[in-house]
């Protein structure tokens, strides 16, 4: 199987990216079973990379069916190395309007019983979590803004709820105390995953709408998100470009070694099968 380093996971109204040639469907299994939908495995800037429709071609897959472990296991399978990851939100501050986009460097976890470990069964790991966005990868995509001229705010704390309804007034209200930024219902699990799996990780949050807070917003729709993410697709897809092509092969931060100081469970304990399982994500620390 072709080693492609780069990953792109398109979120709502995201389905496919522009100015990828040479391109190819992949299908990946793994141990946790099929991802959202087939790779799309091309060429763009001059580099591999390998392109997944989070929800699925057509949007067929709610937030809480998705299988996120499958999607980023299948990325570490790839090869992938630095995954960029594209997502709808709705905004929780009047400074974030329809059609900003946000790097968010911070999550906070409103989803309820969603897996987002690849461990258990025998093998206790306890990932570091406190910054769950790598800070080089956002430093590339700051770059990438300067370069194609596309603004981003950096910085900010993307709320994970379980959906598929949007948002009551109380809730939002209470998420805009706590002082949250932006709303969505699909990266945080994607940002635990990828960890998990040493991979460099950060979100391009694409602001749709103001939730139902804001007193000339009292309703969100699918028809207002998917028209404002239609004017910011070509943004979004710009930066993104821009940041592949800025890309290289430097890690220096640690999220290639994420689980060097995070197994706890005695090697000589954990089971044959698990091993065999997890190879690809522990076997260098097993064996």
């Amino acid at each position: 199987m072709e080693k492609v380093t780069i990953g792109i996971i398109g979120g709502s109204g995201l389905y496919q990216m522009a100015g990828l040639s040479e391109a190819q469907e992949v299908s990946v299994e793994t141990p946790f079973g099929s991802p959202s939908d087939d790779f799309i495995v091309g060429t763009m800037e001059g580099k591999r990379v390998a392109f997944l429709a989070r929800h699925g071609r057509g949007h067929r897959i709610l937030p809480s069916e998705l299988n996120f472990r499958a999607n980023i296991y299948a990325m570490k399978k790839l090869g992938v190395e630095k995954i960029i990851s594209a997502s709808a939100v709705g905004s929780l501050k009047e400074e974030h309007k329809p059609l900003d986009i946000v790097l968010p460097d911070q999550f906070f976890d409103r989803t309820r019983g969603r897996i987002s470990t690849f461990f258990g069964q025998g093998l206790v790991v306890h990932a570091s979590f406190a910054h769950p966005v790598c800070a080089h990868l956002g430093d590339q995509l700051m770059e990438a803004s300067a370069q194609s001229g596309v603004p981003v705010k950096r910085g900010g704390t993307y709320l994970c709820i379980e959906g598929p309804a949007f948002s009551t007034v109380a809730e939002s209200n209470l998420y805009r105390s706590w002082g949250m930024d932006i709303i969505g219902m699909t990266n945080l699990q994607e940002a635990k995953l990828a960890r998990e799996a040493e991979i460099c990780y950060a979100t391009v949050a694409l602001v749709t709408d103001y939730d139902c807070w804001h007193p000339d917003h009292d309703a969100v729709t699918v028809d207002q998100v998917i028209a404002v993410l239609n004017q910011n697709s070509e943004n979004g897809q710009k930066l993104i470009r821009a940041a592949v092509r800025a890309l290289d092969d430097r890690r220096p931060c640690k999220c290639g070694s994420a689980l060097k100081s995070a197994i706890l469970t005695d090697k000589a304990k954990v089971p044959a099968e698990v091993k065999e399982r997890l190879a690809l994500l522990v076997g260098k620390y097993l064996s």
